[in-house]
């Protein structure tokens, strides 16, 4: 059962857990669970993913119960209506804040069928801010000492993994990204402290009601991998303000 966090007539929210598709895709032909299918046969009736939350990514993901509502709500994303949230845990001690504004092109999957080259770049725009910072006494790559921050993202245009690599961009990737971070890093998270995930949550979203146009804040609570490392990382109060 998929963890439901909002219901009406309209609309459904759920908690996506880390490693689940949304939908069915040719870069994942092997996978039979996705979360659309999932929560057609939970709810029993059709439903409209309204974005997107890659595989690895846990958190916060919206379903229109039709075309006209996913259709009110895709208006709203493309006028950049929606506050996202997202909080990941990343390689290095992060700047206090800061924008970042850096244009993404697509990126092409080679085991994609009608792949394409690489599209120009478009507009990406992300903010985040630094709530802390931890350092273990491991040596990761060159140093006796190892740095993290826990950072939280607002994304304001929504390009394909733009956390991810905006992240890279200002050289502080996200833990336990395979394409964008940093392997050693990945690796020790993985074999030292039982994390095989990436560290990127989609906490919370908020919009206007499609319908009654009140604005409407939707949360999901960290799951057990995000609690586990952020306790292991001293970031207990975080861990309490999230759940």
């Amino acid at each position: 059962m998929l963890p439901i966090l909002y219901q009406d007539e309209y609309l459904v929210a759920i908690h996506k857990p880390s490693g689940l598709l949304v939908h069915r895709s040719p870069i994942d032909r092997h996978e039979t669970r996705f979360a659309v299918q999932m929560l057609r046969d939970q709810i029993g009736c059709k439903v409209y993913p309204v974005h997107r939350l890659d595989k690895p990514t846990s958190g916060v993901l919206i379903f229109a119960l039709s075309s006209d509502i996913a259709r009110r709500l895709g208006e709203q994303m493309m006028a950049h209506q929606m506050d996202k949230t997202y909080l990941a845990v990343v390689r290095g001690f992060a700047p206090e804040s800061g924008d970042i504004d850096h244009a993404l092109t697509e990126e092409p999957d080679k085991r994609a069928s009608g792949s394409k080259e690489k599209s120009d770049p478009q507009p990406a725009f992300s903010r985040y801010r630094c709530l802390a910072t931890a350092e273990l006494d491991v040596c990761i790559e060159r140093y006796p000492q190892s740095r993290f921050s826990l950072v939280e993202v607002k994304p304001e245009t929504g390009r394909r993994h733009q956390i991810r690599r905006h992240l890279k961009h200002i050289n502080h990737p996200i833990i336990g990204d395979a394409k964008h971070g940093r392997g050693r890093y990945n690796r020790y998270f993985k074999e030292y402290l039982q994390s095989d995930r990436l560290l990127l949550a989609a906490i919370s979203i908020r919009f206007n009601h499609p319908v009654s146009g009140n604005p409407l804040v939707i949360s999901a609570p960290l799951d057990a991998s995000m609690r586990q490392i952020m306790l292991r990382l001293g970031w207990e109060h975080w861990v309490q303000q999230y759940g």
